[in-house]
């Protein structure tokens, strides 16, 4: 590791992670036009963000940063390839790692894995479909679409909030900062599916303003407590493979979870692979 490298993750333990993140939320939501549209076309040129596939082109054409940041993309520029037998990239970015859940625990870098029941906010119930199951860690970047998609058709159980750090989600620090997605803040859905149960993991991250679903709107912080939301019958979400289930208001990571023997990752797959929303990356098998 380089000695900026080191430097960068070493000073995230001490900066006021929650502060500046809520800093940085609100001047994404300034929708003075000399603020937006300079954070805009800095953010473009910065982090090289291809405005040709997005439906509205202009800095000028957005309310605030967060408007631009979760922009919709013209239709049809990421068809669904997965089909009914096939797992559908849920956003574009970046495979961190897939692979096996093995003894309860996830791979995420050399030398560091993490807790499946930290990671769904220390419910054994909750985990236990997932022992031995699958699981895919995608990591989205600046320049990236940030509107979250269904892998497959799900109903929408329980969704979990947990509280946390905001360590950056970048590789460097993935590589360095032991325990980092079952310790930050996160939310986790719950889905049943035909395959079984279906767990997508949104992770939060510094600077992340927050997370949005469409069922529930913006998910605001709760502090240091755990909140979970059922979903019975009475209000059963239901939502297609492709269709958009959520969004990050700056940033992070995704990771997707499935029991034993009910998917086979794309073997073309690894650590690193570039992945787009709609892309096929792994195939149903039970």
């Amino acid at each position: 590791m380089s000695v900026f490298d080191r430097l960068f993750v070493l000073s995230q333990y001490v900066t006021p992670q929650h502060t500046v993140s809520r800093i940085a939320g609100s001047l994404a939501e300034s929708k003075v036009a000399r603020i937006k549209n300079t954070l805009i076309r800095t953010f473009i040129e910065r982090y090289g963000v291809n405005m040709d596939e997005a439906l509205r082109n202009s800095p000028e054409d957005y309310a605030n940063f967060n408007d631009f940041f979760t922009r919709e993309l013209k239709h049809g520029i990421r068809p669904n390839l997965a089909g009914d037998k096939g797992v559908a990239c849920p956003v574009d970015g970046a495979i961190s790692q897939l692979g096996k859940i093995e003894y309860g625990r996830i791979f995420q870098a050399k030398g560091h894995n993490f807790s499946l029941i930290d990671l769904l906010g220390g419910n054994l119930q909750d985990a236990q479909p997932f022992m031995g199951g699958e699981f895919a860690t995608i990591y989205l970047s600046p320049k990236d679409y940030h509107r979250i998609h269904m892998p497959v058709d799900g109903t929408l159980r329980k969704m979990i909030y947990v509280p946390g750090k905001l360590f950056s989600v970048n590789p460097v620090t993935a590589a360095n900062v032991p325990n980092l997605f079952a310790r930050n803040e996160r939310l986790v859905c719950l889905f049943d599916s035909a395959q079984g149960p279906v767990v997508m993991v949104l992770v939060g991250a510094i600077i992340v303003a927050s997370i949005a679903t469409v069922w529930g709107g913006t998910i605001a912080p709760h502090g240091d407590e755990v909140r979970t939301y059922e979903y019975g019958s009475k209000k059963a979400i239901k939502l297609k493979q492709a269709e958009e289930m959520g969004r990050f208001l700056l940033g992070s990571t995704v990771v997707l979870l499935f029991p034993e023997k009910t998917i086979k990752w794309d073997a073309d797959l690894s650590a690193d692979s570039n992945v787009r929303l709609g892309q096929e990356i792994g195939r149903i098998v039970s």
